[in-house]
């Protein structure tokens, strides 16, 4: 049974307390031993601890590597270049996640939370390249980069206040969503990940996918304790072994790849400062501050931790650091990835240090480039299947968190189905705010930050916007203070 987040009043023993991020004390409850330790501060045995790791590393390895394919592709890296610019988004990445999860004074969320290179930031990227050659195009990133995580840092502990305006409804709406807009990133990988690709959306492709769909089901159905928490990795092996015979899998990657690779400061160049593209990526960094908040709202409710201002804002200043000490190693901006959060939520494995040895894995994968590309030996359509039960996950917690919301009221209807209705216009027409200025379309185009957005606007209409009026004119006719006029229901 998982713990109560609620204290009891009949006299038992007093739950123990741990450090937060602020270095206050914080009263949890009791773990499965009655040590008092919560789950996400629970050390688990070595072999458990790298295993489970290694599952966080399998399930977000293609977000962390897309990035940087893109992106050096974009600016015409050689196959040296860019095998190394891919390294350092796992090495930088790897940092990024240690910091989140075991944290230094107020930085890091200390939750089971993954760091990686953020998407949002692709496009912006792409555009700078563009714009200024593919000589200058990288120190130009970085530079905006870096000063875009000094702003996040800066920023951090007063956007966290925005938590007040983050209720169960809003959460809810953004759990759902974060869930909803990774779905297509799946059903893409199931096809075969490259619309370019050999055999993009061909039966075998989609076949790999539902093979290695119904591997990790089976698993969850049939397999108990530790074996069914590592359901998601026996089906990615599964299907990796399937896909040998059906020639899906590729070893190139295995034999061009070097041994090892110290990670080279500003190999690219000194960075650069240019105006338009610090504003650019500070939008960027906006929208991740958006989508890190609402993640880690999303992985607290998850390990019964709630994510109150102090962790959110030391999330938010570890998102800030990583960002702003990446480009030293040739990285790019770090952002929370959410699919982590699904996994968390599948195998229930809450331990942050579980994934501080996935961050520990990446450093290593980007220190020995040869053990990076076994990883990627998983095939775009194994992931794929494997993304359907972990993004689906992601999905229903934020189902779960509306069925306790509230709903019942006119006005949180309205709010969920607004916000979704937004949330999902760039999911399901990827063109739809193409001719809107490159600020709108930034913000936007992710379903998880306008949905985001959305929402919080409409529960400062509803719930905060002549709240103060609506208060004294019931005391006025005699209504307790916030009291609802009751709406007639059928009988």
């Amino acid at each position: 049974m998982a713990p109560s987040n609620t204290s009891s009043n009949d006299g038992g023993s007093t739950p123990a307390r741990t450090p937060g991020p602020d270095g206050t004390s914080t009263r949890l409850p009791g773990g499965p031993s009655g040590s008092g330790t919560h789950p996400v501060d629970e050390v688990l045995p070595p072999v458990k601890l790298f295993s489970t790791g290694l599952q966080h590393v399998a399930a977000m390895y293609a977000g962390v590597v897309a990035p940087p394919l893109i992106v050096g592709a974009g600016v015409g890296l050689s196959a040296t270049d860019l095998a190394l610019l891919i390294s350092a988004s796992l090495f930088t990445a790897g940092l990024a996640t240690l910091l989140q999860t075991l944290g230094i004074w107020k930085i890091g969320a200390r939750l089971p939370f993954v760091n990686g290179v953020s998407f949002a930031g692709v496009a912006p990227m792409i555009a700078i390249a563009k714009e200024h050659g593919p000589k200058d195009a990288l120190p130009v990133i970085f530079g905006a980069v870096i000063v875009a995580g000094a702003l996040c840092f800066l920023a951090a502990p007063y956007f966290c206040k925005l938590i007040r305006f983050f209720p169960p409804v809003v959460q809810g709406t953004v759990i759902t969503l974060i869930g909803v807009s990774l779905l297509p990133v799946a059903v893409n990988w199931a096809r075969g990940g490259s619309p370019g690709a050999p055999g993009y959306g061909s039966v075998r492709a989609v076949g790999l996918a539902a093979i290695t769909l119904a591997a990790v089901v089976l698993c969850n159905r049939l397999l108990r304790g530790f074996w069914q928490q590592l359901s998601l990795l026996i089906g990615l092996a599964f299907g990796t072994l399937v896909a040998f015979p059906l020639g899906l899998a590729d070893f190139g990657a295995v034999q061009d790849a070097k041994v090892f690779a110290l990670p080279s400061p500003f190999h690219f160049g000194a960075p650069a400062f240019d105006a338009a593209a610090i504003v650019s990526m500070c939008i960027v960094m906006v929208v991740s501050m958006t989508e890190s908040t609402a993640d880690m709202l999303a992985l607290g409710k998850i390990v019964e931790r709630e994510a109150d201002e102090p962790t959110l804002a030391a999330g938010l200043r570890a998102d800030g650091l990583a960002t702003a000490l990446s480009p030293v190693f040739n990285g790019f901006a770090a952002s929370a990835f959410a699919q982590n959060i699904g996994l968390v939520a599948l195998t229930k494995i809450r331990s942050r240090f579980v994934v501080a040895a996935g961050g520990g894995i990446l450093i290593l994968l980007g220190l020995f480039p040869v053990f990076g590309s076994v990883v990627s030996l998983v095939p775009q359509p194994v992931l794929g299947g494997a993304g359907i039960v972990l993004f689906g996950t992601v999905a229903a917690s934020g189902i779960r968190t509306l069925a306790e919301a509230g709903m019942e009221s006119s006005a949180n209807t309205i709010l969920v189905s607004v916000s979704l209705g937004v949330g999902i216009i760039p999911i399901a027409v990827p063109t739809f705010y193409d001719a809107f200025p490159e600020a709108v379309r930034t913000l936007m185009h992710s379903g998880i930050s306008a949905g985001c957005v959305m929402a919080v606007l409409l529960n400062l209409l509803f719930h905060h916007v002549g709240t103060a009026r609506r208060s004294a004119s019931q005391s006025r006719s005699g209504e307790a203070p916030g009291a609802t006029v009751p709406t007639a229901t059928p009988s």
